[in-house]
Parts: C-alpha cells; sequence; structure tokens
C-alpha cells in the first residue's frame, strides 16, 4: 500500500511538475524563464488541437505556432485588463485557451464596450 502511495504521488509530482499550464499575459514578466513557460505551453496546446483534428504536420504547426505567439505579445499590451481577465475566465473554461482566439475575442468586446445601440 506504501509503494502504491508513493508511486502515484511520485507520478503525480512529475506530472505537475512537466506538465505546461497556461501563462497569463496580464502582468507577463519578460525574463527568460517565462518567456520559455510561454513557447511550452504555445507548443503543447497547438500540437494537442490540431493533432486532434488531423492537422499535425509540421508547417501548420510552425504557422500557428507563431501565430499564437504574435497573439500573445499583442495580449501584453492591452490595457483594459479586466476585460481581458474576463475573455481569458470565457473562453479557458470552455477549452479555447489560446492566445489567437483571446485576441481575437478580446478585440471584440473591446470594440463592442465602446459602441451604443442607435438608431
Amino acid at each position: 500500500m506504501k509503494k502504491s502511495v508513493l508511486v502515484l504521488s511520485l507520478a503525480l509530482l512529475s506530472t505537475a511538475l512537466f506538465s505546461q499550464s497556461f501563462v497569463s499575459p496580464i502582468n507577463f514578466e519578460s525574463n527568460e524563464l517565462s518567456k520559455q513557460k510561454v513557447i511550452s505551453f504555445i507548443q503543447q496546446q497547438v500540437k494537442t488541437d490540431f493533432t486532434a483534428i488531423g492537422m499535425g504536420d509540421p508547417s501548420t504547426l510552425r504557422m500557428m505556432e507563431k501565430e499564437n505567439l504574435t497573439a500573445f505579445k499583442e495580449l501584453t499590451k492591452v490595457t483594459n485588463t479586466s476585460l481581458l481577465k474576463s475573455v481569458i475566465i470565457t473562453y479557458c473554461d470552455i477549452g479555447m485557451c489560446n492566445y489567437s482566439t483571446l485576441l481575437l475575442m478580446y478585440n471584440e468586446q473591446n470594440k463592442a464596450s465602446k459602441e451604443t445601440l442607435d438608431w
């Protein structure tokens, strides 16, 4: 029993240490470790998403990785961080947690927040 618990604990620890998780662009600290975390997340997320739909070829993956990195960089510059937080929560909760989608939806939400209904 103790061996089983130890093995399970080690497995969970290694998964936690080596799995890549979402890196928020809000208050992003641009250092080498943080940049590598973003790159790792993007690579894993793009590979998972595009392989699942049969588009896991290197050309498509590199193109989408570059698009997501560019989107991440744009997201670090947004001024309405409360809106961005809301967009991140909404879209990450439904499994659409890639930076390209987040940037697109942030821009749409930001634009809509400045519009009013006119006759």
